[in-house]
Formats: structure tokens, C-alpha cells, sequence
């Protein structure tokens, strides 16, 4: 069941409520800290943080049920224009001990699994229903979302590291409008990010960054992508609903 009431926050809510989780708070802290740095490669990220424009909402170990209304609220603000380029970052409250990425990973999947098996919205008949297919992605009440996990796990890519718990950021796909993969604004955007990202990391990018559509590419295998320049092995931990349902 979707909790109705919404636990989505802004900027000026997380600087002035007293009555969130202390936990929620720090780990606030740190993320503005990170990504307020003026070296930050993300450049939507930075001014996203500064302007006020991101929203954010947080889950606890054991109740992620907030999650799917705080969700559907940010993806109402897109109906207003001025609203395009936001994002939203969810919190999970950390581990009491740090653990490895393939546990952040595995949580991860599960959290979006969790969002598919209460989404109320079927998929278009033509979205593939497959991540191995080259124009998979995921979707929440309707819309193309990409998103992408953070972690502590991460030692190496440290753009990914924002804090010591998981940050999992959601893009729904019209925030990428004139900027996507085969668009000369999109390529020119992305190879600026990704200059700034190989800066940091001291690595070059991932061998499974790419753009949305390219047909040697899985959308999926860059939700979360490794602390290495290995490409991710294996099967996407996702089901879908309709392919779980159908006879053996």
C-alpha cells in the first residue's frame, strides 16, 4: 500500500525542521558539502543544490513504504515547466557498519523492485519489458526514470561515495530534454561532466557509461556501476512484473 501523505522535502525544510532523523540531517550535511564544491563534476548537481531546485525524501531500514508517494509528488512538479531540471535524492539510512557495494547494490535493486511491485501504472505495451534490451528503462507511474545509486562503498569512484549512507538519485527522462546521447547539446554536456568525473575518480569513465538508446549498451548496468573499469557481469537483478507471471 502507497502511504498517502508525503514525506517530500526541499532544501530550506531539511535546513530548518527539528523533528527529522538525526542520521537524515548529517547525511544531508555531507551531501551538500559534497556537492556545493565548486570541482563537483556534476554541474546540474551543483546548481541544483544552491538554487533550491532538487527535492529529497528519506527511508529507514525498515519502512520504505513513504518512498512511492514522495515519488509520485515529485513527478507532479513536472507538469509546471519551471520544474524541468530537478532531481530527487532519497536517503537510506545507513547500515550500523559499512558494507560492500555488492550489498549497497543488492539494496538498491531491491528499492526499485519494491517501487515496480506497488506501481499502480502498467508500462506502455511498447517498453520493453527486458533489461538486456538496448532501449530497457525503468519506469514509476509512467514515466522513463534513470537512476543511480551512491554509496560509501565506493573508494575509488569517489563522485559516487556522498556520505555514509546510500543516496539514490531519480531523473525522470524529461530533465535530459534537448540533451540527449545523439543531440549536440547532450554530447558537448556529457563530455564536460565526464572530463570533471575522470578528474576526481582518477579513473577513466566506466566501461558501462553511455547514452540511453545506443544499441550496444544496457541502461541497466549504469543504475549502479562498479568502484573499477570492469564492465558488470550477469543478469539485471530487476523483474518485471509481466515476465514473472508468465508460465514456464
Amino acid at each position: 500500500m502507497i502511504h498517502t501523505k508525503s514525506t517530500l522535502l526541499t532544501k530550506e525544510e531539511l535546513e530548518t525542521r527539528t523533528d527529522l532523523p538525526k542520521w537524515l540531517l548529517r547525511e544531508y550535511k555531507t551531501f551538500k558539502n559534497t556537492v556545493t564544491d565548486k570541482t563537483f563534476p556534476c554541474y546540474f548537481g551543483i546548481n541544483g543544490q544552491l538554487k533550491g531546485e532538487l527535492r529529497y525524501a528519506y527511508i529507514t531500514q525498515r519502512d520504505w513504504s513513504n518512498l512511492p508517494q514522495a515519488l509520485i509528488d515529485f513527478l507532479k512538479l513536472f507538469a509546471d515547466p519551471n520544474h524541468k531540471r530537478h532531481g530527487l535524492f532519497v536517503f537510506v539510512e545507513p547500515f550500523s557498519t559499512e558494507r560492500t557495494l555488492e550489498d549497497y547494490r543488492k539494496q538498491f535493486w531491491e528499492i526499485l523492485q519494491y517501487l515496480h511491485e506497488v506501481d499502480e501504472v502498467e508500462w506502455p505495451i511498447d517498453s520493453p519489458r527486458d533489461p538486456d534490451h538496448h532501449l530497457w528503462d525503468f519506469r514509476f507511474h509512467g514515466e522513463p526514470i534513470f537512476a543511480f545509486g551512491n554509496s560509501p562503498s565506493y573508494k575509488q569512484r569517489k563522485t559516487r561515495d556522498l556520505g555514509n549512507a546510500m543516496v539514490i538519485g531519480f531523473q525522470p527522462r524529461k530533465i535530459f530534454k534537448g540533451l540527449k546521447g545523439t543531440e549536440q547539446g547532450g554530447i558537448m554536456s556529457r563530455e564536460k561532466v565526464r572530463e570533471r568525473v575522470e578528474a576526481w575518480d582518477h579513473l577513466p569513465k566506466h566501461p558501462d557509461i553511455s547514452h540511453f538508446g545506443d544499441p550496444e549498451h544496457n541502461e541497466w548496468k549504469q543504475f549502479f556501476i562498479g568502484d573499477d573499469s570492469e564492465p558488470i557481469q550477469g543478469k539485471c537483478p530487476f523483474t518485471h512484473k509481466e515476465i514473472r507471471r508468465e508460465p514456464s
